[in-house]
């Protein structure tokens, strides 16, 4: 019996180990092209809505969750601390305009930076 529950433990534990290394390593929600065209593009873009103040509360949680994968992807080129800074402040900014924060404009104005980071990170 002790033999049966010891074996019982083990297949338990490597069962959660496999799956929480599968979690850990699996592909963001969205590419980094992807997420450039849903947030920055369109008439009027996604970003743009949220700069002028006038994205709704889904297209908030739209742009976080794009940001989230984004932070997610690795950058094409540059340096990866770079880019976790950059994405971070991003992610940070859409959080704060999710939850309606006073200053999330401002945030994200200042977070979103296109030129700087595609100047760092974009493929040529």
């Amino acid at each position: 019996m002790r033999t049966l529950w010891m074996t019982v433990g083990l297949t338990a534990t490597l069962a959660v180990l496999w799956c929480s290394g599968n979690a850990l390593s699996a592909d963001p929600k969205y590419s980094i092209k992807e997420v450039m065209k849903l947030a920055h593009t369109g008439k009027p873009a996604l970003c743009a809505k949220a700069v002028q103040g006038k994205a709704t509360p889904e297209e908030k949680k739209q742009l976080l969750e794009l940001y989230e994968a984004l932070a997610a992807n690795k950058p094409p080129r540059g340096d990866a601390k770079d880019w976790k800074e950059r994405t971070s402040a991003l992610v940070e900014a859409a959080k704060a305009l999710v939850a309606n924060d006073p200053d999330a404009i401002a945030k994200y104005k200042k977070a979103l930076n296109c030129a700087a980071c595609h100047q760092e990170h974009k493929p040529n």
